[in-house]
C-alpha cells in the first residue's frame, strides 16, 4: 500500500447522495470468486452502478452512471506497460503516452489539449510497469466529444518521423529532469534493478534508458502502436451524468469499426527465488543527506496476504503515530522521514522501505531499528488498536478515493484490465477489513527473512570520502591471502 496513493489508486466509494441512489449492475453474471481464508463481509459498496459491456472489436466498457455532479469522466486504459517491452527497448510505453498527444487523421497536434480545456475540461495520461492511461473530465453534455477524440487517436495516431523524434527528445529532457537532477530519484530506479534482477518486467525503469531511446528506429515504434493500441487490447469507462443507453450507441459509433488486431499474450519469464541478501551502496551528487532503501519479495496485489502486508505497512510507517516514524523520526531524531509500502504491481511485487537520515547519521543506524520493529511484530503481533487506526484508515481511502467521477472512471477500468471484473471494486473494503491481528503477525513473520532483503544505502557525494573512512575502520583486518586476490574477509 503506498501511502495515500495505494487504496485511492486501488479504490474509494461514492459519496453518500450517490450511494442512495445507485443502480444495480446491469450485468447478471455473479463476480469471480475470490481466495482467501476470512470471508469478507458485505460490502458497503454492494449498489455501487457498474454496468460491463463488451464490442465485436473485443473493446471492454464500463459505465457507472452518477447523476449529482453535471460533469463526466472518461478513461481508457491499454493493456501496455513497461513490463511488455523488450529487452533494449525501454521506454517504448512511456513514449507514447506522449504520442498519444500529438494528432491524428481528423485531430491536429496540440488540438486535443485546445478541445477539451476550452470547454471546461481536463486531461492527462499516465504510464506504469503495468498498463497506460488517457483520460478526461468534461462537462456532462460534451461527453460525445470526448469518446470520439480517444476513438480518433485510438484508430489512427500520427506516428510520423517528426512527432516521433520531437517525442522522444522530450521523454529524454523528463528524464534528466525528473530523475538524473533530482535527489534519491535514479535510486528509486536502482533499487528495483536490485531486488527484480534477471527478472526484466519489472527489473527496468519506466521512463527507459537513454540509449535505448536514442538506438529506437522509427519502424519498431509503429510497430509497437499497431500490437498494442488496438480495441481488443483496451478498457472504455465512463463515470457521472450520463445515459447509458446513449452512452453505449455513442461508444458504438465511435469505436465500433475499429479493427482489433494480434496482440501479444505476457509471458514473462519465471522470478528466481532470492536466497541471499543483496546490499548495495550508490553516490548521489544532488543528495545533501544519506538514505536508504529496504525491499522484500512478497506476492502480487490483491493475493490474500498482500492484504495483510498492505496493513502492515500502514502499521509501520502511515502517519505520525505510525511505529517507525514514531521511533525514527520523533523519539530517536535519526531520520528526516520515513516511507512504507508495498508497490502494488500486477505481479511479482515488493514490500518497500524509504528513509531520509537526520544530519550526522547513517543508515545502518535506522535498518537495525526497522528489522526490530518487523521481527517484534512477529513475535508479538500488533494491538487491536492498531489495527482499528489501520481499518478506519482503509475506510478513508475508500471513502475519499472515489468520490469523483473521474477517480470513478479510472479504478473501474484498471480492475476490468487488471481483474477481468470491475464490479470486483464493490468488495474490496470488505476484504481489508477481514484481515485480522493473527494475519498481520502471520505474514509478518513469513516474508521479512534477511534471505528476502535487497538494501540499497544512498550516499551523498560530498560525503563519500568520509563514508569510505568509517568502512574501513569498521572493517576487519585483511588476511595475506584475501589481500593477494583483492579481496577482504566481511
Amino acid at each position: 500500500m503506498r501511502p495515500l496513493l495505494t487504496l485511492t489508486a486501488l479504490l474509494g466509494t461514492l459519496g453518500t447522495a450517490s450511494l442512495t441512489v445507485a443502480q444495480a449492475s446491469a450485468s447478471t453474471e455473479a463476480p469471480p470468486a475470490e481466495p482467501g481464508a476470512n470471508e469478507p463481509e458485505p460490502s458497503p459498496l454492494a449498489q455501487l452502478p457498474v454496468e460491463r459491456h463488451r464490442l465485436d472489436n473485443g473493446l471492454r466498457v464500463v459505465l457507472s452512471p452518477d447523476r449529482t455532479v453535471p460533469t463526466v469522466a472518461i478513461a481508457v486504459y491499454y493493456d501496455v506497460g513497461s513490463r511488455n517491452e523488450e529487452m533494449g527497448r525501454s521506454g517504448f510505453a512511456h513514449l507514447f503516452e506522449h504520442m498519444m498527444f500529438q494528432g491524428s487523421a481528423n485531430v491536429g497536434k496540440g488540438e486535443h489539449f485546445q478541445l477539451i480545456m476550452n470547454r471546461g475540461g481536463s486531461l492527462n495520461g499516465t504510464t506504469s510497469e503495468d498498463r497506460t492511461n488517457y483520460f478526461e473530465t468534461l462537462p456532462s453534455n460534451e461527453l460525445a466529444l470526448g469518446l470520439w477524440l480517444e476513438a480518433d487517436r485510438m484508430r489512427s495516431l500520427a506516428v510520423t518521423a517528426e512527432n516521433f523524434e520531437n517525442q522522444r527528445q522530450v521523454v529524454k529532457e523528463e528524464r534528466r529532469q525528473s530523475y538524473e537532477n533530482q535527489p534519491y530519484a535514479l535510486s528509486m530506479l536502482r533499487i528495483n534493478e536490485l531486488a527484480y534482477g534477471d527478472y526484466w518486467p519489472y527489473a527496468h525503469s519506466t521512463i527507459g534508458d537513454m540509449q535505448d531511446l536514442d538506438n529506437a528506429p522509427l519502424e519498431a515504434v509503429q510497430e509497437f502502436f499497431s500490437r498494442y493500441y488496438r480495441p481488443n487490447n483496451a478498457v472504455l469507462s465512463i463515470a457521472g451524468d450520463f445515459d447509458p443507453s446513449e452512452a453505449m450507441e455513442l461508444v458504438e459509433r465511435y469505436f465500433g469499426d475499429i479493427e482489433a488486431g494480434e496482440t501479444p499474450p505476457f509471458e514473462p519469464p519465471e522470478l528466481q527465488p532470492q536466497t541471499a541478501e543483496r546490499h548495495e551502496t550508490m553516490l548521489d551528487a544532488h543528495a545533501e543527506l544519506p538514505a536508504f532503501h529496504i525491499a522484500y519479495h512478497i506476492p502480487p496485489n490483491r493475493t490474500p496476504d498482500h492484504y495483510a502486508l498492505e496493513l502492515l505497512s500502514l502499521v509501520l510507517g502511515d502517519g505520525e503515530s505510525s511505529r517507525l516514524y514514531q521511533k525514527l523520526v520523533k523519539e530517536r531524531e535519526i531520520c528526516q522521514s520515513i516511507h512504507v509500502s508495498t508497490d502494488d504491481r500486477r505481479g511479482p511485487d515488493l514490500f518497500s522501505v524509504f528513509g531520509v537520515m537526520a544530519r550526522g547519521h547513517r543508515p545502518s543506524e535506522a535498518q537495525a531499528l526497522i528489522f526490530e520493529e518487523i521481527t517484534s511484530v512477529a513475535r508479538r503481533g500488533i494491538t487491536e488498536r492498531e489495527l482499528t487506526k489501520a481499518h478506519n484508515r482503509v475506510r478513508a481511502y475508500f471513502v475519499f478515493g472515489l468520490q469523483s467521477n473521474l477517480s470513478r472512471a479510472r479504478q473501474l477500468a484498471e480492475y476490468e484490465l487488471y481483474y477481468g471484473d470491475a464490479r470486483l471494486v464493490r468488495t474490496e473494503l470488505s476484504r481489508y477489513l477481514a484481515v485480522t491481528r493473527d494475519d498481520i503477525q502471520r505474514v509478518a513473520g513469513q516474508y521479512f527473512d534477511a534471505t528476502n532483503r535487497t538494501v540499497l544505502d544512498v550516499i551523498p557525494t560530498a560525503m563519500a570520502g568520509e563514508e569510505q573512512t568509517e568502512a574501513r575502520q569498521r572493517r576487519p583486518p585483511t588476511t595475506r591471502a584475501a589481500a593477494f586476490h583483492g579481496r577482504t574477509d566481511r
